[in-house]
């Protein structure tokens, strides 16, 4: 593939809530700026944010990106649809090579989020979002009073289950076959708060238009549910974080200061790919600090590199630079 000759100096990759604040930040800050988006965002699943900040009402994930994109393009910050396959440095810049093209610009910010992966039980998809949650933080308060089943055996969905009896009196674990896995305290925190486990296989969902009525087990039970939490794990996309050299915690997360850089110069993390609560408010923040941040480090560099002579002198040479003097009162 052809290297692409037009450069950039920021390519924010992901556009999600990280990616998109990053976006309108760096635009307004004049920054040439492009936005790489695959359409696998997360806020994409859900079909109502309902803690998100200014929104009283509740929002679709999908309006929110929608919405987003729209801000980012108003500052005329510029977003492709592509997927970076792999990066590297070129001299003094990044080039990350898609699908469809070729990028190189002077910093990149990564914003590629993570996936959760859902349970393994049949039927359970349709839920996403409706039934099925993945984080108790965003979604505990609509459960309020529900029967609620949390489906995991290691010590996080322990905590789940004990996490979500401030909204339900009516909260087990189920976990789906497999041998329980949380340590003795976690087990005798079980047994103090009286908290049920099933420990045979879930067989089938019962739902109807996303909406949990029960989950069958093969050992011939079925118990009412209203609403299902899980905690079987993530996959975080680090993959071009890993290309790059950025160093990674042991969950695979890209491990970023309190301005969002990585331990790479020039390379920059925010969102759901760092060890950052994975909420969308806290992902687009994320976002906002990465930018700021590049914005100083590129202002920084240019001072360095004696860069602003050229754009000042074209100030000079076409443009008002002297403010107009009043006459004396």
């Amino acid at each position: 593939m052809e290297k692409s000759k037009q450069s950039w100096d920021v390519i924010v990759v992901g556009g999600g809530c990280a990616g998109l604040s990053a976006a309108v930040y760096l635009a307004r800050a004049m920054r040439k700026v492009l936005v790489i988006d695959s359409g696998q965002s997360l806020a994409l699943w859900e079909p109502e944010v309902q803690n998100y900040f200014g929104f009283p009402d509740g929002i679709s994930g999908e309006e929110l990106i929608e919405r987003g994109k729209k801000h980012a393009k108003k500052y005329e910050a510029q977003i492709v649809e592509d997927e970076i396959a792999d990066a590297r440095r070129d001299g003094i810049e990044f080039l990350l090579e898609g699908k469809k093209d070729v990028y190189r610009s002077k910093r990149v910010l990564l914003a590629t989020g993570v996936l959760h992966i859902p349970p393994d039980i049949p039927h359970v998809n349709e839920c996403l979002g409706h039934s099925m949650f993945f984080c108790k933080d965003c979604d505990g308060f609509r459960s309020q009073e529900k029967q609620i089943a949390i489906v995991g055996r290691n010590n996080d969905a322990v905590e789940y289950a004990l996490g979500m009896l401030f909204y339900s009196s009516c909260v087990f674990i189920a976990t789906n076959g497999k041998k329980p896995h949380w340590d003795q305290q976690h087990s005798d925190w079980i047994a103090e708060y009286e908290i049920p486990v099933y420990e045979s296989r879930i067989a089938d969902v019962e739902q109807e238009n996303g909406l949990i009525k029960s989950l069958a087990f093969e050992d011939k039970r079925c118990v009412e549910v209203d609403a299902l939490f899980t905690t079987r794990g993530d996959i975080f996309h680090n993959k071009l974080g890993k290309a790059l050299g950025a160093d990674l915690d042991s969950d695979g997360q890209i491990i970023v200061d309190h301005c969002m850089k990585t331990s790479v110069p020039g390379l920059y993390a925010a969102g759901c790919v760092t060890p950052a609560n994975c909420q969308m408010i806290i992902a687009a923040g994320g976002g906002a600090i990465a930018a700021q941040a590049i914005n100083r480090d590129l202002f920084e560099q240019s001072l360095i590199d004696h860069a602003l002579r050229r754009f000042r002198w074209k100030q000079i040479a076409v443009e008002q630079t002297e403010p107009v003097e009043l006459p004396a009162k």
